[in-house]
């Protein structure tokens, strides 16, 4: 089992939900062991964040209650028998666990359907989060008697956005369990910088980023995106070999000992050296990510910081002769979405994005700002105002993709502001992205973890030139 912090910690935030909360049971499903290819041959394990975030166990076949009326807590689950201590040695018992986490009472699994059918037959309130994993929606639908399909709009707002408001501002021991993610990831992209040369595969670079990741950490904070098609923001396929003439984008972060995450992307040369027509874009997309980091202080809305890099891409990309027009209506309009249909980042945290299991729109917006409509803007994940103990991603990109240029081209969208025949000439370009971890401190902002090379110069030092 994972380090954990000190038991009050968890109680603490359960003392946290408390003071939100009056009335009702919440009822928090931990993961289970997810088979692969038979039943005891499974995938890679990771416990629910949420559950995480509250009670501190990363142990499969876990569930608890936090009962409001009755100032009641409880964990379920079951002792292991004998059989499963013959392959998994001695493991802590119920009672051993609760103690880790401060919970005073334990139930077996067994009842744990009789405790909610009772606190509804009583006309209580039963607060659950979104399920995301089908067998756990088996098991509420199976508990509740609330269809499968309905879950997820019987899930409780009020647990939701109770939640949300704890872990959006993170405690210090959680920065420094990031700082200790973003130390490992640092290990990952420079390995990976070190080897950027003619005739490696994505694969082995790939294979080298993750080993880092366990051999630090618990493993990828999500899947490896490596790739010298840039374009496809979210590229898993690692089949070619490096090409001299070639970008190599990689985004890819570690998960640390305690769960916590980093994320960062980089794009480089191959061979350490920029095409003119590379550094170009790779310097507008540098000044949107250094510009909104330097801008990213507590009272900015994200929103601002997104629309900051938009204007910067847009500039950027008119003095390359890709983009006319006024810079403040193309951006508007969102005639920059062609060339970065995606929001500027995302929040950080437990979950490399923080919390998107309740649903965006109760993580990056508020009373104060609603999810725009327009193509790119819309899916701008965090626009909310930030403010100290956030961590947010700031990811701005420019990317060539040769299906949207082409559809946008034959509809003549938006053409007092894209120079389509100059963007043809592009089709073949890739993409490029830049990201870091940022902190909103009391003052300003902290990037988390060592700074990963990425101006011109920085690169050109690290990746042999070959």
């Amino acid at each position: 089992m994972n380090p954990m912090f000190e038991p009050s910690v968890y109680k603490a935030r359960r003392d946290g939900l408390r003071q939100q909360i009056s009335s009702g049971i919440a009822v928090f499903l931990g993961n289970q062991e997810a088979p692969m290819n038979y039943p005891s041959n499974t995938y890679k394990y990771r416990q629910d964040s949420h559950f995480i975030y509250f009670f501190g166990l990363t142990a499969a076949n876990l569930a608890a209650i936090i009962d409001f009326d009755e100032n009641r807590e409880i964990l379920v689950g079951d002792n292991l028998e004998i059989d499963d201590i013959i392959w998994m040695g001695d493991q802590p018992t119920m009672r051993d666990l609760a103690d880790k986490c401060a919970v005073a009472e334990t139930m077996p699994m067994g009842k744990l359907a009789d405790y909610i059918g009772e606190a509804m037959a009583k006309g209580r309130k039963v607060h659950f989060t979104p399920p995301y994993r089908d067998d756990n929606k088996i098991t509420l639908s199976v508990m509740t008697g609330i269809p499968i399909p309905e879950l997820k709009k019987a899930a409780s707002p009020e647990l939701i956005k109770a939640i949300v408001k704890l872990r959006t501002t993170k405690e210090e021991r959680e920065l420094e369990q990031m700082r200790l993610a973003g130390e490992i990831g640092y290990k990952m992209h420079t390995t990976v910088m070190r080897h950027c040369v003619e005739g490696v595969s994505e694969r082995e670079l790939a294979g080298m980023a993750e080993g880092i990741s366990l051999s630090y950490g618990n493993g990828v904070s999500f899947p490896i995106i490596l790739s010298q098609h840039g374009e496809t923001m979210h590229n898993h396929n690692h089949d070619a070999l490096l090409k001299k003439g070639n970008m190599l984008l990689m985004d890819a972060g570690a998960e640390g000992l305690m769960n916590y995450c980093s994320d960062n992307t980089r794009t480089m040369p191959v061979g350490g050296t920029f095409t003119p027509k590379q550094k170009d874009i790779y310097e507008i997309v540098l000044k949107a990510n250094m510009d909104c980091i330097e801008a990213a202080r507590p009272g900015v809305y994200n929103r601002d910081l997104h629309f900051n890099a938009c204007r910067i891409i847009t500039n950027g990309l008119k003095a390359l002769g890709l983009m006319k027009g006024d810079t403040e209506e193309a951006v508007r309009l969102g005639a920059h979405a062609l060339f970065m249909p995606h929001g500027l980042g995302h929040q950080l945290g437990l979950d490399v994005h923080d919390m998107e299991d309740l649903g965006e729109d109760y993580v990056g917006y508020d009373e104060t700002v609603s999810r725009s409509p327009l193509f790119g803007t819309a899916y701008l994940r965090m626009a909310r105002e930030l403010k100290p103990g956030y961590v947010v991603t700031i990811e701005p990109g420019i990317y060539f993709i040769p299906q949207l240029i082409d559809i946008w081209k034959n509809e003549n969208k938006l053409a007092d502001f894209i120079c389509y025949d100059k963007v043809e000439t592009y089709k073949d370009f890739g993409g490029i992205r830049i990201e870091d971890d940022v902190l909103i401190t009391a003052t300003g902002h902290e990037i988390l973890g060592p700074v990963i090379p990425k101006t011109v110069d920085e690169l050109k030092e690290i990746i042999p030139l070959k």
